[in-house]
């Protein structure tokens, strides 16, 4: 997995947990359930994360190694991290690591 794949992965995960996060929470609302936004956003995060990783490695065939493992739980925690502070913050200090 390249950094490329990782970042195009990581906006893919933030782009569907923002339309997956408010569709959950109008299904809650017409039901009553009481919920935490923060939570409910963190949750999704970790679920897609989780989601695009195993679809990436069954879809291109990799093998689950050091580096591609690495790869996963990065993805996961910049997601959460997405959902909690937002994707354009998340790629601002990405780019300051990069230089």
């Amino acid at each position: 997995m390249s950094l490329e794949v990782f970042l195009l992965g990581l906006l893919i995960v933030s782009t569907l947990t923002g339309l997956f996060t408010e569709a959950i929470k109008k299904w809650l609302d017409e039901r009553g359930t009481k919920y935490y936004s923060n939570a409910l956003a963190g949750y999704v995060a970790i679920s897609l994360s989780i989601a695009v990783g195993i679809a990436y490695i069954i879809l291109v065939g990799t093998v689950l190694n050091a580096q591609t493992a690495v790869y996963l739980i990065a993805l996961i925690l910049l997601s959460w991290l997405c959902a909690m502070v937002g994707y354009d913050k998340v790629m601002q200090a990405i780019a300051q690591f990069k230089r």
